[in-house]
């Protein structure tokens, strides 16, 4: 048995086919144009394949409130031109099959939550966040998602500013100095002029990172007491994480008991950036069962 997956990103869509073991089967990429054109590209290309359902991992902000006229809509999007979107809708209306419709970083998580189960981690829960062009996070507790009247906003939230970036105004168009107003890849040309890729992690600049990406981490701790957190995207290596890990023991002080950092703070599991198209074929599975 056959499912399909879209990895939608503002950038490119990523669509692929796997089966009921999450093997993927076949995979296109092709880049994020208009919605019409875009979404046709993934209608035809499931129209290959004797698939029995589609999980969705959007870009967003998108609606996922089933009782919302707006069911299955990217909304106020930066895109241009994908504002008001009927993605689930558009699909649907050429093929007639159960969508799982979620967010990309839902997808990722759902995604690295069912790579440790497959690794036969004793795991129930599990936050995810990506640190690349933008920031989000997903969440997911006993095999459900976080978020009911919408999906989080985890890159939006609030920090305490690091004494030595107290001037950084941020880059969010809506928060200014948000988690992803401070931490996002273009944050790096504001505060240095240059990309992240080409700032050696020498730079003091990664110490201010770090110590925000803890924060990111000490809220999900703090908040959702998970088994693990996964942080993939651009921003992240690694050694970063390394630093990460440092900063986040300083300022949890030994508040609650937690496993081991390098265990506990962790890179994704799913090799290739695959975490979101693993988390989709895992959703549409899902749905067919139940």
């Amino acid at each position: 048995m056959l499912v399909g997956s879209v990895e939608a990103g503002g950038t490119k869509f990523v669509c692929a086919v796997g089966d009921e073991d999450y093997r993927i089967q076949d995979q296109i990429k092709f880049p994020t144009t208009t919605p019409k054109e875009t979404l046709q590209k993934v209608v035809d290309y499931f129209l290959q394949f004797d698939i029995k359902a589609i999980g969705i991992a959007s870009f967003g902000p998108i609606e996922i409130r089933k009782n919302s006229p707006k069911y299955g809509y990217v909304t106020k999007t930066p895109k241009p031109g994908w504002e008001d979107t009927n993605f689930v809708g558009f699909i649907k209306a050429q093929l007639d099959l159960p969508i799982f419709f979620t967010t990309d970083v839902n997808g990722s998580a759902y995604g690295e939550y069912v790579m440790s189960l497959l690794a036969n981690e004793k795991i129930d829960s599990l936050v995810y966040y990506t640190i690349g062009t933008g920031v989000g996070g997903g969440a997911v507790i006993g095999g459900d998602f976080v978020g009911s009247v919408g999906h989080p906003e985890m890159g939006h939230t609030l920090l305490k500013r690091h004494p030595d970036d107290i001037d950084f105004t941020g880059v969010c168009p809506f928060h200014g100095d948000c988690l992803e107003g401070l931490v996002s890849g273009p944050t790096f040309e504001k505060r240095v002029g240059r990309p992240g890729k080409d700032v050696p992690l020498t730079d003091h600049v990664w110490d201010v990172m770090a110590y925000y990406i803890a924060q990111a981490a000490l809220q999900a701790t703090l908040l959702f007491r998970p088994d693990k957190i996964v942080f993939g995207g651009g921003v992240i290596s690694e050694p970063v994480l390394q630093k990460v890990r440092v900063e986040f023991a300083k300022i949890l002080n030994g508040y609650v008991s937690l496993p081991d950092l390098d265990k506990y703070i962790v890179m994704p599991e799913v090799k290739g950036n695959g975490s979101a198209t693993l988390g989709d074929f895992a959703l549409a599975n899902k749905l067919l069962r139940e």
